[in-house]
């Protein structure tokens, strides 16, 4: 599951692409569309050699979601919205919500672009369990899968701009809440317009959890992987076996065996971090920073 992202303010990027348009306003909820042939893994976007470095192999974490701050000593890597400026400490990922709507976009995705939205049976947007104030992107065309490109590419084209080394597109498994509607083939389409979009701006791009990807990840063009309780789930040795060190692993302290968990990915030759699920800052009673 992602973690919470807070943004005080809608990219600018972003905005003007929301606004920019498919359906007007008013417009009627449209029915969801029949799927179809989505993009294979072997038909889709590659990654060559000349694609962009990968965060390195073992450096120090910090997963920067909540709210940025200056980087803890020792620490290289750090992830932060696109809405925040990069740490500027080495390597700089930049997260986007690819897949689904941030809490504060949602309105403006359902004004502006209504179709892109996922609907059920009643025309009703379809909404993260977990997560409620998070929409579900329709994925399930060629179609609706350019335009949300083009919108989430606005997202890329910022980081870029802002200095970014890397992208992170969250919710790539949004199609395992989907109850149905959605398959893994439709959002793997979109995910290798994302990978093409973030390499022309030369940034590194990062799958993020969906380990049932295995080495397809890597082969789609994905450059490492944002793995989260992968010691709590038992995945942390088949992100290993399609990635090799090229992970970036976030261990939260709420779930059982933490500290022994931590102490196990840290020999493990990754960049991994433990942090409290809010991924406060340091000034809220809850933060927890803990480092290899």
């Amino acid at each position: 599951m992602p973690s919470p992202s807070v943004r005080s303010l809608v990219a600018p990027a972003l905005a003007l692409a929301l606004l920019a348009g498919c359906a007007g306003g008013g417009a009627p909820a449209p029915a969801p569309a029949e799927h179809e042939p989505t993009t294979s893994v072997s038909d889709a976007v590659g990654q060559d050699d000349a694609a962009p470095a990968p965060p390195p192999a073992g450096a120090g974490l910090d997963y920067q979601l909540g709210g940025a701050y200056p980087p803890p000593d020792g620490v290289t890597v750090v992830v932060r919205d696109v809405t925040d400026s990069p740490a500027g400490a080495g390597y700089d990922v930049c997260y986007v919500n690819g897949f689904q709507t941030q809490p504060d976009e949602s309105g403006a995705w359902l004004r502006d672009h209504p179709g892109l939205v996922l609907r059920d049976e009643d025309g009703d947007p379809v909404a993260d369990p977990g997560w409620p104030d998070e929409l579900l992107l329709d994925t399930s065309t060629d179609a609706g899968r350019r335009e949300i490109a083009e919108i989430v590419g606005a997202q890329v084209d910022a980081c870029a701009d802002a200095g970014y080394d890397a992208v992170e597109p969250d919710n790539l498994d949004s199609s395992t809440r989907s109850d149905g509607a959605l398959t893994q083939g439709d959002n793997l389409a979109l995910a290798a317009l994302l990978i093409e979009r973030a390499h022309a701006r030369g940034l590194a791009i990062g799958q993020k959890n969906t380990v049932e990807l295995g080495a397809d990840g890597p082969a789609l063009g994905f450059d490492f992987v944002v793995a989260e309780d992968c010691a709590v789930h038992d995945e942390c040795g088949d992100y290993a076996a399609a990635y090799g060190t090229r992970v970036l692993e976030i261990e939260y302290d709420d779930a059982p065996g933490f500290t022994d968990r931590l102490a196990d990915a840290c020999t493990r030759g990754v960049s991994v971090v433990g942090r409290d699920r809010g991924l406060s800052t340091p000034d809220d009673p809850g933060y927890a920073f803990e480092p290899c």
